[in-house]
């Protein structure tokens, strides 16, 4: 009967904002606080501090949280469990960073087991990672490499960052670049969270060089097509960039390798769709 009420507890605690709870919870700010509101007032207990912007755990929101969280935990474990117990039925959720890699394996396994229910979440590698740790996906595809005792993590393949940029782009006439060359122009970033943007920003740092301006903007997709108004360039994986006659792709001297890794909760990697997956992946 409580189960609405403390996943809205449970996102507002964890994030610190109404907003971003409704926004992870495909719910409206209102409904949110509203359900917020019903829980403290059918116990007449306060949950929250409210000052400001961000939402701070009373005392007794502190010590309810751990409970909250063991219980949602079962939940997801009674439903992935559900979901397994069959003969090769059910559904399978991936999340992923970029469908590159994972599409070809997701092909390969519906072609293998047609009766199952595959779903893909399109995240940046902060956001599948905590897809997976919070049970809201069953595998995530990650560019990130992470080490956490929780999980196992399999390969799928590297990939060169290179430079993207318009084909009138004054640097489109040269066949390769040095990060020095972005000093004057501006760079598109990814948003917070992307492993993409971190590895550039290390470059970036390593070199010492800072370009003339930068424009984050928060999916590769819309990346793509700001390089292609010629908005500026952007640093991507060679994997990722279009094949459009407006878009010229230019090797980066010393660029990283950026890797792209697929993860499972080691404690549920010998389910049977997991399982059959990081099979599929391995071979």
């Amino acid at each position: 009967m409580l189960s609405a009420e403390l996943k809205a507890f449970y996102r507002v605690a964890k994030l610190g904002s109404i907003t971003q709870a409704a926004k992870k919870l495909g719910l409206s700010q209102p409904t949110v606080t509203t359900q917020i509101r019903n829980l403290e007032s059918q116990y007449a207990v306060e949950l929250f501090y409210r000052g400001g912007r961000r939402l701070t755990l009373s005392d007794e929101g502190a010590r309810l949280l751990p409970m909250v969280e063991a219980l949602l935990q079962q939940e997801a474990d009674i439903e992935f469990y559900l979901r397994n117990c069959g003969q090769m039925q059910g559904a399978l959720r991936i999340g992923a960073t970029s469908p590159y890699y994972v599409l070809g394996l997701i092909k390969n396994f519906r072609e293998r087991f047609p009766q199952i229910e595959v779903s893909v979440e399109i995240g940046n590698s902060q956001q599948v990672l905590e897809s997976l740790i919070e049970c809201r996906v069953d595998l995530a595809a990650s560019s990130q490499q992470v080490d956490d005792a929780r999980l196992t993590r399999v390969v799928l393949g590297s990939d060169p960052l290179v430079l993207a940029v318009h084909r009138s782009h004054p640097l489109a006439a040269l066949q390769s670049v040095s990060l020095g060359d972005l000093r004057n122009h501006c760079l598109l970033m990814r948003e917070a969270g992307s492993t993409t943007r971190q590895l550039t920003e290390a470059m970036l740092q390593q070199a010492g060089v800072t370009p003339a301006s930068m424009l984050e903007i928060g999916s590769r997709e819309s990346i793509r097509e700001a390089v292609i108004r010629n908005l500026g360039v952007s640093i991507i994986a060679r994997q990722e960039v279009p094949d459009n006659p407006q878009l010229c792709v230019l090797e980066i001297k010393g660029a990283s390798l950026i890797d792209e890794y697929l993860y499972c909760l080691k404690d549920r990697r010998q389910a049977r769709l997991p399982s059959a997956f990081l099979a599929l992946a391995q071979a």
